[in-house]
C-alpha cells in the first residue's frame, strides 16, 4: 500500500480537514488547523506532502519522524499542527484498514467513557450564571469560562474584583460539586495574576488555565507558588520538550496538548506518559472540529492520567456549523449525562461526510481571532 494523495479543505466555522489516501483505497481524515492560519498550515501540509506520497502509511512512527526531522527548522505551531493533522489522518486510515479504533492499536482502553465539559459566556465573559445553570441541565458535570476580558500588565483592582465577583456567581449558580475551570487564556500579566489567583481561591476552581502566557511560564514559580487548587496549561506548547521543560519546574497540575497543534496523537502520547511520571493530569485542549475532538478521545482512552475533556460543540466561535453538522453518524461523539463514550469505529472512531464537506468547502472561511485593544490604543492580550 502507498499513499497516492494529501485533499485539504477549509470549512466553516474555522477548521480544516484533511484526508490521505492510498492506491488500495484506503483513506484516513485529520484535523490540521492552527486557529486563525488554516491556510497557512494548509500549505505546510502540501509541502510535506513531498514526504508522504509513494510511503507506507503504516509506518506511521517513521513517517513523524521524517516529517518533523527531515526538515532543519523544527517546532512551531505551523509545522506542528500540520504533522499533527498528517499524523491524526495516518493513525485513522491504520485503523480503518485493520478495523480496530485507535486506542486497541495503542494497547486498548483503560475506560469506558470519558468526562466532558463546556464552554459558557463567550470572550468578554457575560450571563455566566444563566448559562452554567442551562450546561449543568444538560448533564454536564463541569464547565469553563473566561476568567477576565483585557487585562493591562498593571490594572486597577476592579478588574480584579470583576472577575471573582463573575466567579462567585457561576459558583452560587451550580453549587459546590460542579467543577468550574477558569481560562486566563494569556490574558492576565504577572503583576496582576499574583492578586487574581489568590482570590479566586475561596471558589474552589477545578483548574485555572493559561494563568499566564507561554513565554511567561517560568514565572508561575514566583507567583502561584502555594495555590490550593490546580494549574492548566499546555495549548501553545508543540512539542515534548517544551512540556519537559515545563513538568520539571513542578509548577503545573494539568497538561492540556492540543492534538491538533502538538504533533498529533503520536506526540500527545508521548507527552501524556511524560505528565504520569510528574503524577500530573491530562486534559487535552480541543476547542476544534469533529476530528481532533476523536483523536482527543482516543488519546484519552488509553491514557490513565486524563480526567477531562474540552469539546466545543455550542463554543461562540461555532457559527454557521458546528461539530456534529460534518459526521454521517453524529452518535459517535454524543455527550449524555456529561460523558461521552469513548468512539469503538475503526480508526478515529467517526465517519466524516465527504459530499457536506466539499459543500461547505466552497463557503470556506477567513477566521481570525478579535484584536483587541487598551484604552491607550496598544495591543491587549486575546
Amino acid at each position: 500500500m502507498r499513499i497516492t494523495r494529501l485533499k485539504t479543505w477549509q470549512v466553516p466555522p474555522r477548521w480544516l480537514f484533511l484526508k490521505i489516501e492510498t492506491d488500495e483505497g484506503a483513506y484516513g481524515w485529520g484535523e490540521p488547523v492552527v486557529e486563525g492560519r488554516a491556510a497557512t498550515v494548509e500549505a505546510a501540509v502540501h509541502e510535506l506532502a513531498d514526504y508522504l506520497v509513494g510511503q507506507d502509511p503504516h509506518r506511521i512512527e517513521h513517517l513523524w519522524n521524517v516529517l518533523y526531522r527531515g526538515g532543519f527548522y523544527r517546532g512551531g505551531p505551523v509545522l506542528m499542527s500540520a504533522i499533527a493533522g498528517i499524523d491524526q489522518a495516518l493513525w485513522d486510515l491504520k485503523g480503518r484498514d485493520l478495523g480496530v479504533p485507535v486506542h486497541q492499536l495503542l494497547g486498548g482502553r483503560v475506560r469506558d467513557r470519558m468526562r466532558m465539559y463546556a464552554w459558557t459566556g463567550g470572550d468578554r465573559p457575560s450571563e455566566v450564571a444563566s448559562g452554567a445553570r442551562a450546561l449543568v441541565e444538560q448533564g454536564f458535570t463541569a464547565f469553563k469560562m473566561n476568567g477576565t476580558p483585557e487585562m493591562a500588565i498593571v490594572d486597577s483592582h476592579r478588574k480584579v474584583d470583576e472577575a471573582v465577583a463573575r466567579v462567585a456567581e457561576a459558583r452560587e449558580a451550580v453549587g459546590p460539586d460542579v467543577g468550574i475551570a477558569i481560562d486566563f487564556h494569556g490574558r492576565v500579566h504577572r503583576p496582576m495574576a499574583k492578586a487574581l489567583l489568590r482570590e479566586l481561591e475561596p471558589f474552589h476552581p477545578m483548574f485555572v488555565e493559561e494563568p499566564v502566557a507561554p513565554e511567561h511560564l517560568p514565572s508561575l514559580s514566583s507567583i502561584a507558588g502555594g495555590l490550593g487548587y490546580p494549574l492548566a496549561t499546555g495549548e501553545r506548547l508543540h512539542t515534548r520538550f517544551a512540556f519537559r521543560d515545563l513538568l520539571a519546574d513542578g509548577m503545573v497540575d494539568i497538561v492540556q496538548p492540543d492534538l491538533s497543534h502538538c504533533g498529533g496523537i503520536s506526540e500527545g502520547l508521548r507527552i501524556a506518559s511524560l505528565a504520569a511520571c510528574h503524577d500530573v493530569a491530562l486534559a487535552p485542549h480541543c476547542p476544534l472540529g469533529p476530528l481532533t475532538l476523536a483523536a482527543s478521545l482516543q488519546l484519552d482512552a488509553v491514557s490513565h492520567n486524563a480526567f477531562i475533556q474540552e469539546q466545543s460543540m455550542g463554543i461562540h466561535y461555532n457559527r454557521d456549523n458546528d461539530v456534529l453538522d460534518y459526521l454521517v453518524d453524529e452518535s459517535a461523539l454524543a455527550i449524555e449525562d456529561g460523558f461521552c463514550a469513548i468512539p469503538e469505529g475503526p480508526g478515529l472512531g467517526v465517519e466524516i461526510d465527504e459530499a457536506f464537506v466539499e459543500e461547505r468547502a466552497r463557503v470556506g472561511h477567513r477566521w481570525r481571532n478579535p484584536v483587541w485593544t487598551h484604552e491607550d490604543g496598544s495591543v491587549a492580550e486575546w
